[in-house]
């Protein structure tokens, strides 16, 4: 397609895809700058493929942000790995992430796989602010010859490389329409945001076996009038899969359920730019990863 100076407009999809914790939603978040993603150093946190669009004058590149690659060991798990590569079709460039600080077994097998896709195939070498320069050309050389078009080494955290990023996947983009408005940065309703906010301020705080067993239903979500402006009361239900996570996360009279809920309404007042009452309520639901209705209940389907 092109616009009306006769200048092709460029536009596609890309899969962002990865082991888990390689900052794939950090990068995101960047690209399209905006915060769509929850992220937090908690291995898995990213649950559904989410959608992040990038607008520039001639050029739309729509980013598939995915689950963390990795052997499941839950439905849930499951649901993840077919998402994440599910990603794969219909797309027109392949960027697959690993952590540059810690490049393994399982992240070159992983390489090796997604190697054979038949798109422009982009590795990005990511946390390169946490190496110096040498480990930095250690690392480029070691991949040189795993069969990817381009090797971008780039920092999500910092954005150093972004640039060379964003200009070698923009190269790989074929002429195509318009697929979304300039100003949509994504296709995740706000309910599905505001539940992530919630489950991104518990991750922060939770530890051990707790964060993976936790899952956030939104219950209502409406204005408390007709105004403008009106303050939006939003209920939710935090899920977790034992009695003894349920004392955790309320923790001692209350806290840490408050400390959560206060940190997730300051970020759901950001994102709807309106002020926020938020009550949460946490419900035990054992092995609710393994139940199909339950994954369906918090949108994992």
């Amino acid at each position: 397609m092109t616009d009306q100076n006769t200048t092709p407009f460029l536009s596609g999809f890309v899969a962002i895809l990865g082991r888990p914790n390689v900052g794939k939603s950090t990068l995101i978040n960047a690209l399209v700058g905006e915060k769509i993603a929850i992220v937090s150093d908690r291995p898995q946190t990213t649950r559904n493929r989410i959608m992040g669009v990038r607008s520039e004058p001639g050029v739309q590149m729509v980013f598939l942000d995915t689950p963390g690659l990795h052997k499941p060991r839950t439905k849930l798990g499951e649901f993840m790995v077919r998402s994440a590569k599910g990603a794969l079709e219909g797309i027109d460039a392949l960027l697959v992430m690993v952590d540059a600080t810690q490049i393994g077994g399982q992240d070159r097998q992983l390489l090796t796989d997604l190697a054979r896709e038949p798109v422009t195939r982009v590795l990005a070498l990511n946390k390169i602010d946490l190496l110096g320069e040498d480990k930095i050309l250690a690392a480029l050389a070691d991949l040189a010859e795993t069969g990817y078009d381009h090797i971008v080494p780039i920092s999500a955290a910092t954005g150093r490389g972004l640039p060379e990023l964003l200009a070698v996947l923009r190269a790989a983009l074929p002429e195509g329409p318009r697929y979304f408005p300039d100003d949509m940065v994504t296709d995740q309703p706000e309910r599905m945001i505001c539940a992530e906010i919630i489950r991104e301020k518990a991750l922060a705080r939770l530890r051990e076996e707790v964060p993976h067993g936790i899952g956030v239903e939104m219950m209502s979500m409406q204005p408390l009038s007709d105004t403008p402006n009106a303050i939006m009361e939003i209920h939710a239900t935090i899920y977790c899969e034992r009695p003894s996570h349920k004392g955790i996360l309320i923790g001692k009279q209350g806290a840490m359920l408050k400390a959560i809920g206060t940190a997730a309404r300051l970020d759901i007042e950001g994102l709807l730019g309106v002020r926020v009452s938020l009550q949460l309520w946490i419900k035990v639901r054992e092995d609710w990863r393994n139940r199909a209705d339950d994954l369906r209940t918090l949108g994992y389907e």
